[in-house]
């Protein structure tokens, strides 16, 4: 049976097999220590009974760095479609090849969420490689839909899909949309 445990720092240096995946963002040592630092809450592991690290997620909560358009922020009054108010991010989510299919991504999402949930998040959202069906389909089947596509995203110039879901506080889904691929905007828009 696997556990789900916070990330420590001795942790970092037992990941690589999870991160062997091409769909997988590897990050540098720095930015692991970033998040375990500005939020260590968010960051956990599952390891299995054998002690190896199955897989983790790197968390966050924020908000966009401006003033609200609206006081107090409401999406259904909010000018700025791009604004972001105060959610959980899911940076890095990864599940090593031997132990994929066995729920882990959706433990250590859910993991997330609930924490999202306790700070009085609006939602949860990540960004996804719009070319990975497999993980689209994941986030899909736990209740995540695209609220927009980001162009050119990623380095090598593939577009994201940024995907949410609905916290507790966000009780008339304000903060998600049907049909989200259809809105498109650039990296610069997303902050």
């Amino acid at each position: 049976m696997s556990t789900i445990r916070p990330m420590r720092v001795a942790d970092l240096l037992r990941i690589t097999t999870t991160n062997l995946d091409p769909l997988t963002e590897t990050y540098n040592i720095s930015f692991y220590l970033e998040y375990l630092t500005k939020w260590p809450d968010l960051c956990r592991v599952i390891e299995g009974i054998d002690g190896e690290i199955e897989g983790y997620i790197l968390g966050k909560l924020e908000s966009s760095p401006f003033t609200s358009p609206t006081n107090p922020y409401d999406p259904k009054t909010c000018p700025d479609p791009n604004y972001l108010p105060w959610h959980g991010h899911i940076t890095a989510l990864t599940v090593s090849p031997k132990a994929r299919r066995l729920g882990h991504a959706t433990l250590l999402t859910s993991s997330l969420e609930s924490a999202s949930d306790a700070a009085d998040a609006w939602f949860v959202d990540l960004f996804v490689r719009e070319s990975n069906t497999v993980a689209k389909e994941l986030y899909r089947k736990m209740g995540y839909s695209v609220y927009r596509k980001v162009k050119d995203y990623y380095n090598d110039g593939e577009d994201a899909l940024d995907m949410r879901k609905s916290c507790k506080r966000d009780v008339d889904k304000g903060c998600v949309r049907e049909n989200g691929e259809r809105f498109e905007v650039m990296p610069g828009d997303v902050w």
